[in-house]
């Protein structure tokens, strides 16, 4: 078998563990989605073309309190935004890869596949096979999704209630599991403590206004607190080579 076949079967293989936590995620998703009065042509739509598991539960609760467009799509960017950063620290690792190449692997960026990816990364930088290990991580996070939500919404229209069965505590866990090792400093605790209070404190906002104000205060702190922290990093190796000198 080629290495780069190697490759990808094993980036599918290390986002297994995560895949089964998003697995409950995407049938809670086909359900409510079906039982709120979407199409399944939609449905399966916002998995194909949008494919963001927090999203799709976002604009699913939005358009059930009938919100208006504009803010729909205001609170998708936002909730989106992370995947920016994602991007931002693997471009050292896309250099080489085409541009064609790239917009299908943003497209399937996903927390799942950048915790797997960033896992790797941390263990080889200089990793030739980076984009086959990528694509079988995200191809196969991808078409799980897919079936899930196909799966969710066929048994939502067969099982009474099935979104009442709290399957989608699995992948908070999930998020839980994937967050908590990359926090690495006081900003990065701040950052996520910071939008756990606010979340909480506002979740009763109308039209989820309590996501986007927590996500904004969050990403501020932690701004402040990284560019201070990097400001008094510089401000003592600057010292450190004055002495030197």
């Amino acid at each position: 078998m080629p290495l780069s076949t190697r490759t990808f079967l094993l980036g599918a293989r290390d986002t297994t563990p995560l895949i089964i936590a998003a697995a409950p995620f995407g049938l809670v998703y086909g359900a409510l989605a079906i039982n709120q009065g979407l199409s399944e042509a939609l449905v399966m739509a916002m998995s194909i073309f949008v494919f963001a598991g927090a999203s799709q539960f976002v604009t699913i609760a939005l358009l059930a309190s009938a919100t208006a467009f504009p803010v729909i799509l205001a609170t998708v960017f936002i909730v989106n935004l992370r995947h920016m950063l994602y991007a931002a620290s693997l471009m050292p690792q896309l250099a080489k890869v085409s541009a064609w190449l790239r917009i299908p692997m943003a497209f399937w960026l996903t927390d799942e596949t950048f915790a797997t990816v960033s896992n790797r990364v941390s263990r080889a930088k200089d990793d030739k096979h980076f984009t086959a290990y990528y694509l079988g991580s995200a191809i196969f996070m991808y078409s799980s999704w897919l079936f899930f939500s196909w799966l969710g919404m066929t048994l939502g229209q067969k099982i009474p209630d099935i979104k009442s069965w709290g399957l989608d505590v699995a992948m908070v866990i999930a998020f839980v599991t994937i967050v908590v090792p990359l926090l690495k400093n006081y900003a990065d605790w701040a950052c996520a403590l910071t939008a756990g209070v606010s979340a909480i404190l506002t979740y009763h906002w109308p039209h989820q206004t309590g996501l986007l104000f927590s996500s904004f205060i969050a990403i501020a702190v932690g701004v402040a607190l990284g560019y201070k922290n990097n400001t008094v990093i510089t401000a003592i190796k600057t010292k450190e080579k004055t002495k030197n000198v």
